[in-house]
């Protein structure tokens, strides 16, 4: 259809034209959307079903080329060598520890600071929260020696207080929950003061459950973070018995030959609770997320 025979027909077929047409731009768009995620989606789960597929292989199968996406005959016996020759159970127990511990505590200290930097007035709260952010501009591995040495003079090394005590506050906690707390009415507050409620019951009666999905994200982040942790750890730790997953993780690459099997099972094992903790507390980590980007 032309120009000319388009402004002929009546305004109100081109009313309903333009709709159609805009209602089938927008159907081919969401198409084209989640067909892009859908791929991206796929690229990205790509390299975890070959984990997974490849720790139920031997090792000759794994290394074969072409390489075969589904095992030809699934084994458990890569999950078997992986707790029976090493201290592996060992090791996830330690990972499991002190990720929790550090999640519990990061929970606790961020949220009395982000109460206080939020609810509080007092001289020199902005200085406190600005000092507390530009700790976030150091890197880890500027703060490490300085780190290990008083670790060293409190004969922490090799101890769970030492795996533990450099991550149990952290900064972006902090920063996370003041940003998120000061969307929690102060008139609220005031009106629980006046009913002669303490600022500990305040706090973790009134203020703690309006700020779960808050919670529950930061919870997520700092299990993940911790349990991923390689340098600290390494540094820390002397002995077999104090080793967490990752560094148990790398002692399957030997100085000729990388067990892949063994690694990939190992692997898979360490990636379990990760994907069960995050399963657990993904509605309110997405509610957080969603929410936590809109406050302050």
């Amino acid at each position: 259809m032309s120009r000319a025979d388009f402004t002929r027909i009546p305004p109100a077929s081109r009313g309903f034209a333009n709709a159609v047409r805009a209602r089938w731009g927008t159907a081919i768009g969401s198409v084209l959307l989640h067909l892009g995620l859908t791929a991206g989606a796929v690229i990205m789960l790509l390299p975890l079903f070959w984990m997974v597929s490849a720790a139920f292989k031997p090792l000759p199968e794994i290394l074969q080329v072409p390489p075969t996406w589904i095992p030809k005959s699934p084994s458990l016996k890569s999950f078997q060598t992986v707790f029976a020759q090493m201290s592996f159970a060992r090791y996830l127990m330690n990972s499991i520890f002190v990720a929790l511990v550090t999640v519990g505590s990061v929970l606790f200290t961020s949220l009395l600071a982000g109460y206080a930097l939020s609810k509080f007035e007092f001289r020199g709260r902005n200085f406190i929260f600005m000092a507390i952010l530009s700790t976030m501009m150091i890197p880890f591995q500027v703060r490490l020696i300085p780190m290990y040495v008083i670790t060293y003079q409190l004969k922490l090394v090799n101890t769970y207080t030492g795996l533990i005590l450099p991550g149990a506050v952290d900064a972006f906690a902090i920063f996370m929950m003041r940003q998120y707390m000061r969307s929690v009415p102060n008139e609220l507050i005031d009106a629980a003061r006046i009913d002669g409620a303490s600022e500990p019951g305040i706090l973790f009666r009134i203020v703690a459950p309006l700020c779960g999905p808050a919670l529950s994200a930061l919870a997520i982040f700092t299990f993940s973070g911790n349990w991923e942790s390689f340098i600290w750890p390494l540094v820390v730790t002397n002995t077999d018995n104090m080793l967490t997953l990752p560094i148990g993780l790398s002692k399957f690459s030997g100085r000729y030959l990388m067990r892949y099997d063994l690694t990939m099972a190992a692997a898979a094992i360490s990636v379990a609770p990760v994907l069960l903790f995050f399963l657990i507390l993904q509605r309110r980590f997405i509610e957080g997320i969603a929410l936590t980007g809109l406050k302050g």
